[in-house]
């Protein structure tokens, strides 16, 4: 018998102005979900993501528990529709959709600790000083070895995506030699980053022990369907493997690539992104081309998945 669908959940660079509108008016249950998150956080995540503006929604501590409450709605139409996640994993700030998904967060504590994360690494390096840039042709083992010849201030691998695809992060003026030396060694191409900030990198360890406070304040349940963590591309086993897992995330790098590999070793085939966007999709099928994968943010793409999963299940 093959397993159930992996529910996957995308992170920061996924948002949109018109993100879960649609869902919303056609499901009760995700229109709660969203009025749910405007009530816990008091302030109109709903009406921002629905209708912007853009550059408040691009705001870190803005974006974080608008995604993760557009991830939880797309969730909770899936599980109304019958379709229960076998296992979950999440990229970045993902991670804490999967761990609602998991049962080991609720939904309510989950956007009170992702507001919080989002204030602190906006806060946890000066606004303009730090950045990311994806670095797309190279392995994983060069962009490593550029990041440790950058002299102009601090780089490091940030994601490691998908083969050919490392996001590293670090001060403006060490990506820029970062980039100089990428493009030297056959890079692809260079792509900065519309972010506010150097994340997952050493720069946010500030922002990383501020979110320790946070998150021994709230109640983290052992996940009752397996998650990969980001970092370490493995399952995770408790609650307290849960709350120093989260701490790390924000100063390592997210190891999906890994993460990916370990669960297709495992058998899981059927991919499910829930969220906005389909940035999941596409570094799943680099990762492993062998699997199905199909995603979650509106009616005509539940439609899709609901097909694909009545035939392939």
């Amino acid at each position: 018998m093959r397993k159930g669908p992996v529910f996957v959940f995308p992170g920061q660079g996924s948002q949109y102005v018109g993100m879960g509108r649609e869902l919303a008016e056609k499901f009760a249950v995700a229109a709660a979900t969203l009025a749910e998150a405007d009530t816990v956080l008091g302030r109109p995540i709903t009406r921002l993501c629905f209708q912007g503006p853009e550059e408040d929604l691009a705001r870190t501590e803005i974006t974080q528990p608008a995604l993760l409450a557009v991830e939880v709605a797309c969730l909770r139409v899936l599980l109304e529709q019958g379709v229960k996640p076998a296992a979950a994993a999440g990229h970045s700030l993902g991670e804490y959709a999967a761990l609602v998904a998991a049962g080991s967060l609720s939904f309510a504590d989950a956007l009170r600790v992702v507001a919080r994360r989002g204030e602190l690494m906006a806060a946890a390096c000066e606004y303009g000083r730090g950045g990311m840039a994806a670095i797309l042709g190279l392995g994983a083992a060069q962009v490593e070895e550029i990041c440790r010849r950058v002299e102009a201030g601090v780089v490091e691998p940030a994601n490691f995506n998908a083969p050919g695809q490392v996001v590293i992060a670090g001060d403006k003026e060490g990506l820029k030699e970062a980039g100089e030396l990428a493009r030297e060694a056959g890079a692809r191409r260079v792509v900065p980053l519309n972010v506010s900030g150097p994340f997952h990198s050493s720069l946010m360890r500030p922002a990383a022990e501020g979110l320790r406070n946070v998150l021994s304040e709230v109640d983290v349940a052992d996940p009752q369907i397996p998650v990969v963590a980001n970092v370490s591309a493995d399952y995770i086993k408790d609650a307290g493997e849960i709350r120093a897992g989260l701490v790390e995330q924000v100063a390592r790098p997210v190891r999906w690539e890994e993460s990916i590999q370990r669960l297709v070793q495992d058998g899981y085939r059927f991919f499910v992104e829930v969220g906005p966007g389909s940035v999941l999709n596409g570094l799943i099928r680099r990762i492993a081309s062998q699997v199905t994968v199909t995603r979650v943010e509106d009616p005509d793409t539940l439609n899709k998945t609901l097909a694909l999963l009545q035939e392939g299940m």
